[in-house]
């Protein structure tokens, strides 16, 4: 059984421009002007922001009169264990503020931690602690950009204990530092 996902429109609109893979799945990206649906990821040309919708359930798109983006064919190739990596995604993108242990996981979806881990990276080229991390980074881009809180209150408000911890991932997944990041997009505004 999948939840709802805590996105926003921002955050959703931010992932279909990035053609993010991560929330295929997770939620779909229908446009008013064509009457056609796709994944975030996919890499047709993006639509003007005021033609778009955003659902979470193929079901609920078809039913609005949406129909398949032929691109990224988003109704095929779903594996058979699609739904449970769709409840642990969206576990993590609900819950990833708190601290998270792969055993915490397991029992919220009701599989062994070691089963757990071996299935989402079979599905995903990404282990469960990777794709929190990437979410936490991508939760602090958009606060680095949409807010004015220090780099120390976005780390913790993104759910990471230690500082050291954010800003080394941050590099790692950004090419740069949280101040780095804000300077670019000021700059960019300029």
């Amino acid at each position: 059984m999948v939840t709802n996902i805590n996105l926003t429109f921002e955050e959703m609109w931010e992932k279909i421009i990035a053609c993010d893979r991560k929330y295929d799945g997770l939620f779909f990206t229908a446009v008013k002007t064509t009457k056609i649906f796709c994944r975030p990821s996919c890499r047709s040309r993006k639509p003007q922001k005021m033609n778009v919708e955003f659902y979470q359930d193929m079901n609920e798109v078809e039913r609005a009169g949406y129909r398949p983006c032929k691109r990224c064919q988003p109704e095929v190739g779903q594996s058979p264990n699609i739904e449970h990596v769709r409840t642990i995604t969206t576990f993590l993108i609900n819950h990833y503020k708190q601290p998270l242990k792969l055993k915490d996981i397991a029992d919220q979806v009701g599989l062994s931690p070691f089963y757990l881990e071996r299935l989402f990276k079979q599905e995903t080229s990404e282990t469960p602690r990777t794709y929190l991390e990437k979410i936490r980074i991508d939760k602090a881009a958009h606060l680095l950009k949409n807010t004015t809180l220090t780099n120390l209150e976005i780390c913790y408000e993104v759910g990471f204990q230690s500082p050291s911890n954010f800003y080394k991932v941050f590099r790692s997944l950004k090419n740069c530092s949280p101040s780095e990041y804000r300077r670019e997009l000021v700059n960019e505004l300029d």
